[in-house]
């Protein structure tokens, strides 16, 4: 937590250490000064063990899989399923069979929109979403709404961004037949009290569909602890590649939902009158998958094993509030969300009075840090904290006090230039 200047934090992780698995921390930006990455939100660095299985793979086992008797296609078989299997012991899944292999979040969300939505929504059925929601748990089930009729309600969000759950408490009633929610906001950090939701939402016979895109880098996910139906997570957020995410879900329901894509290796018959599906996982599995992104998806979990999601939470929080602490000593700096960091992931979302964001973004940039400014695809955030965008500095396991030390100097000197 916070500490006095004349003490130093005590991280339960070798952190130089770990910095020396992300080659890219080395870099130089804007005429030599070092990077300090503080975009962990929108996407975390790759280690090199991660890089090298996903060169291993093109390097001596490139083949396509499930098609062939060749040595090749078994060995890329056997890394895609290994992968699969890493995936699911590192968030407990029941079963491998349950995990789908998606291009990440969003089309894990829309996956479930559609595929089972349009089997088992019907006109007047209420789904319930949050204010705090990405864009991604939001624009699908509007979708929905506008073809099918749904009732579409919101849980909104207190001045301090958690939700009114006395509200949710009203709204989630017997005709609710789903609750989506974000476990971890992204635009302001802000952590859901997921049990409270899944109660309300169990109480009421609704299925609960969690967005983890944000808490499974930081925090340990246990599937079958949360009891929740569907999640949803992607690897470029946890060190792993891009194009690759995750949607778990029981397989009750998995059997009931109708593939979203047809195609290869999908099928188990086809014939000119009709065909029929694989599998699960298969069935949900069209085409060529992203094979090098699974295993690199399962060697990023396997990274993240290895450094202990306890150690990595721990540490995001003692850094969190080392910055907040700073950031709470530059005037004219709003910081939005609770300033507690037991209550938040690693991310602050904050402005400067009369500085827009983007200007903040491109002084810091010049400076070699990177952060992002906008409304974080999250703009009824935006509308309910009354501001066009917020600038956002996250953070992850490699990110260090020095670098917090440089983004609020640099936020000083932002303030002086612009006046």
């Amino acid at each position: 937590m916070a500490t006095n200047k004349s003490q130093s934090m005590t991280y339960s992780l070798d952190i130089e250490k770990i910095r020396r698995d992300f080659p890219i921390l080395r870099r130089e930006i804007s005429d030599g000064k070092p990077l300090v990455y503080l975009d962990n939100a929108a996407t975390s660095q790759t280690p090199v063990q991660v890089i090298a299985d996903i060169t291993r793979f093109y390097r001596d086992h490139n083949a396509n899989i499930h098609r062939g008797v060749h040595t090749l296609s078994i060995e890329a078989t056997e890394l895609h399923e290994s992968a699969r299997r890493k995936i699911a012991r590192f968030f407990n899944a029941p079963t491998s069979d349950e995990c789908i292999f998606t291009s990440g979040t969003t089309e894990s969300i829309n996956l479930v929109a559609h595929a089972w939505g349009r089997q088992h929504l019907k006109k007047g059925d209420r789904v319930v979403i949050t204010e705090i929601e990405h864009h991604s748990n939001i624009v699908p089930w509007q979708i929905l709404r506008d073809e099918v009729g749904i009732e579409l309600k919101y849980i909104p969000m207190l001045s301090d961004g958690t939700l009114d759950m006395d509200y949710a408490s009203d709204l989630i009633t017997t005709n609710t037949k789903l609750v989506a929610v974000t476990a971890m906001s992204n635009a302001l950090g802000n952590i859901t009290e997921i049990s409270a939701v899944v109660d309300l939402a169990k109480k009421a016979g609704a299925l609960v569909l969690l967005d983890g895109a944000q808490s499974a880098p930081h925090l340990k996910t246990d599937i079958q602890q949360l009891d929740i139906d569907f999640f949803a997570c992607s690897a470029h957020k946890m060190l792993g590649p891009t194009g690759i995410g995750l949607l778990w879900a029981k397989m009750e329901h998995l059997t009931t939902m109708k593939p979203l894509m047809g195609g290869g290796d999908m099928i188990l018959t086809v014939s000119m009158e009709n065909s029929t599906w694989a599998d699960i996982p298969a069935k949900f599995e069209a085409g060529t998958p992203n094979i090098a992104g699974a295993i690199g998806f399962g060697a990023a979990c396997d990274y993240l094993t290895n450094v202990g999601m306890e150690n990595i939470r721990n540490h995001e929080m003692q850094i969190t509030q080392y910055a907040i602490d700073k950031l709470q000593r530059i005037e004219r700096v709003r910081i939005f969300g609770p300033l507690d960091s037991k209550k938040r992931g690693g991310v602050i979302s904050f402005n400067i009075e009369g500085i827009h964001p983007h200007d903040v973004g491109q002084v810091l940039d010049s400076d070699g840090i990177a952060i992002r400014t906008g409304h974080h695809c999250a703009q009824p955030i935006m509308s309910a904290l009354n501001v066009p965008a917020t600038a956002r500095a996250s953070f992850y396991l490699y990110n260090t006090e020095k670098e917090v030390d440089k983004l609020t100097e640099a936020l000083n000197t932002v303030i002086e230039y612009f006046g």
